[in-house]
């Protein structure tokens, strides 16, 4: 993982009003719950006292979690309340109690948790300004088994298409990789690039510097958000979250405003998910065979001139890590 990053891992639908959800996420067992008042807290997933996993407790008083096991409370910052045992009116220090808790931030309807130090977090969160409120979406997530480094790869390569995607995106024979042009902002954090990809009739492709960024583009926010423009009323976005060295789950999300009206909108995003599924098992298909798990910059792979936008990831995720 990168350290001090925004880290996009579940969609806001997924946790409910004084309901507990337990998930693994970036390699730890994390509790995620919303209080009466809507606001979502993450803790570590288990509790100081005796190692029992807290979302199999309850919310109590509308904002604390309970553990399930002697009934400790904790609240949104891990802070422990009240240990039933001790009686009412010997409470004392509890501080030795408390559990990890993690900085949060819900926006686009996607909760993001920070990943390092909590007093360098930062007010930049990783989303695509191509998508604002006049949007609707349509949301599936499915299970990957690889590390999610892979996963991206997968949604910057060029060259995979007419091979995995023969009969869908990538119908119609285009083996021949014109570049691809690659722009990385300044900050060091997006990746923007697009398919130049051309019917091989014996000529030579063109490089990078004469390829245009085309009106349907991929672009990447590190750590872990991606977009396909598709249109300008159409946009696919994908978030990848880690769930360990091995696991990612993938947040696929159809977002369109292709008439004025948006539960016609939704009715169009309900059949556009469908078909961005069955591109997506057939990515699947393949990158779960990919050994090692984890893509790296020193990996022993013999990259080509059309994986320039996978040999930039690389090197600006090889940058953040040690940075």
């Amino acid at each position: 993982m990168i350290k001090n990053q925004w880290y996009a891992v579940l969609s806001s639908s997924e946790v409910n009003k004084n309901q507990l959800v337990g998930v693994r996420r970036l390699g730890m067992d994390l509790v995620f719950y919303r209080d009466n008042k809507g606001e979502v807290s993450c803790l570590m997933d288990m509790c100081s006292h005796r190692g029992a996993a807290l979302s199999k407790g309850e919310v109590v008083n509308n904002c604390n979690i309970q553990c399930p096991f002697h009934g400790l409370e904790f609240n949104g910052e891990g802070e422990c309340q009240f240990i039933p045992a001790n009686g009412i009116n010997n409470q004392g220090d509890l501080t030795r109690y408390n559990v990890s808790f993690f900085k949060l931030i819900e926006k686009h309807d996607i909760i993001y948790i920070w990943y390092g130090d909590k007093d360098k977090s930062s007010d930049d969160i990783p989303f695509h300004d191509e998508i604002d409120k006049s949007f609707v979406f349509s949301e599936f997530k499915d299970h990957w088994n690889t590390h999610y480094s892979r996963a991206i790869e997968n949604q910057l390569d060029v060259v995979h298409l007419p091979f995995v995607h023969h009969n869908t995106i990538g119908a119609g024979g285009k083996t021949l990789i014109n570049g691809p042009k690659v722009i990385v902002s300044e900050d060091k954090k997006t990746i923007l690039t697009s398919a130049n990809n051309e019917v091989d009739e014996g000529q030579a492709p063109k490089k990078s510097k004469d390829c245009k960024i085309k009106s349907t583009f991929l672009k990447f926010k590190f750590p872990n958000v991606w977009l396909n423009n598709i249109a300008d009323k159409i946009k696919v976005l994908i978030f990848f979250a880690p769930i360990d060295d091995e696991n990612t789950i993938l947040y696929l999300r159809f977002y369109n405003k292709i008439t004025g009206i948006r539960l016609i909108n939704r009715f169009i995003g309900f059949f556009g998910k469908f078909a961005n599924l069955i591109i997506e098992r057939q990515d699947k298909r393949v990158v779960e065979t990919q050994r090692p798990k984890a893509s790296s910059l020193k990996s022993n792979e013999n990259l080509i001139y059309g994986d320039k936008p996978i040999i930039e990831y690389r090197k600006l995720r090889d940058s953040l890590q040690h940075s």
